[in-house]
């Protein structure tokens, strides 16, 4: 069996350091928010159902 009592212990990975918490998120944090996307997407079919309308109806 080897032995192994010598060798020292390799130093764990350390994390990547975390972002400060008053750093500014930004624009694409804000895009990927759950009731954003939703509210965006509600407008945007509206106004798809509008100018469908105006296209093909009138």
């Amino acid at each position: 069996m080897l032995d192994t009592t010598n060798q020292s212990d390799p130093t764990p990975p350390q994390d990547e350091p975390r972002p400060r918490q008053d750093e500014p998120r930004g624009c694409l944090f804000a895009l990927s928010q759950p009731p954003l996307m939703i509210f965006l997407a509600v407008i945007g079919s509206l106004l798809l159902m509008a100018s469908l309308h105006d296209l093909l109806l009138l």
